[in-house]
């Protein structure tokens, strides 16, 4: 049984999300942690969590317990209205977090679903918060953390509260680009993983609007659009649209 117990422990090893050899380190953790403080991080990374495309990572009304770091993946936030309809509050992509919505209260105020096949590292948040304490420089990253996405919901308030249909789509999709752009990828193309339903419900906009916008960009040159895979033409062009200007 010896040789089991061993045989079993390199297995949990292998599958274990190690923070130091993991290729989104600089996106996940503050940037000139000690190695024997990463070490620390590793021992408290859980469990690493593959899941498919439809998946539910937690749901609203879930008890708390630990953040999710996307290891690889694209997931989106929704929460249920009153009406019935299922509201998306948010997409979020390799090396960003989840599950911060559930800090305050305990519990999760939203869903959060995998919209293709995925990967996230778990980190129990009543350890990571003793972690912090110790470690200065992983405190003050969570901060930065929580403060990235309280600005980023003051961004959407903005979308849905001042701007026009077509600015709103604009300023998503250089959004995304940047965001893309920030984990090595093209800016300029890549794949939408979300529907155009659920971008329309994201920025506050019917169906119908979303599509008009997208043919609209395309003929004026603003984009190219195969179903899902969206080449951006003229980036300036999506800006000056930003800034209630057109090119001539």
């Amino acid at each position: 049984m010896p040789t089991n117990v061993a045989a079993a422990r390199l297995v949990l090893e292998g599958v274990k999300a190690a923070c130091s050899n993991c290729n989104l380190r600089e996106l996940c953790l503050p940037i000139g942690i000690e190695p024997a403080d990463l070490r620390k991080l590793d021992e408290l990374v859980s469990t690493r969590r593959r899941m498919k495309r439809g998946d539910y990572l937690y749901r609203a009304g879930q008890g708390f317990e630990s953040i999710y770091a996307i290891r690889s993946g694209f997931f989106k936030t929704d929460v249920l209205i009153e009406d019935g309809r299922d509201q998306v509050t948010g997409f979020q992509m390799t090396g960003e977090l989840l599950g911060l919505d559930g800090i305050s209260s305990e519990v999760h105020t939203c869903n959060a679903i995998a919209l293709e096949d995925s990967e996230v590292c778990a980190i129990p948040f009543s350890q990571l918060e003793g972690l912090s304490r110790q470690i200065h420089t992983l405190q003050h990253h969570f901060h930065k953390v929580m403060s990235r996405e309280i600005v980023r919901d003051h961004g959407v308030m903005m979308l849905l509260g001042t701007m026009r249909a077509e600015e709103r789509l604009a300023a998503f999709l250089l959004n995304l680009s940047q965001r893309f752009k920030a984990r090595g990828y093209s800016p300029a193309e890549f794949n939408l993983r979300m529907s155009r339903d659920e971008i329309g419900s994201y920025l506050g906009l019917k169906l119908e609007t979303v599509s008009r916008a997208f043919s609209r960009f395309q003929e004026e040159g603003l984009l190219s659009v195969h179903q899902r895979k969206v080449r951006i033409l003229n980036t300036a062009g999506l800006r000056r649209l930003m800034t209630h200007q057109r090119s001539d």
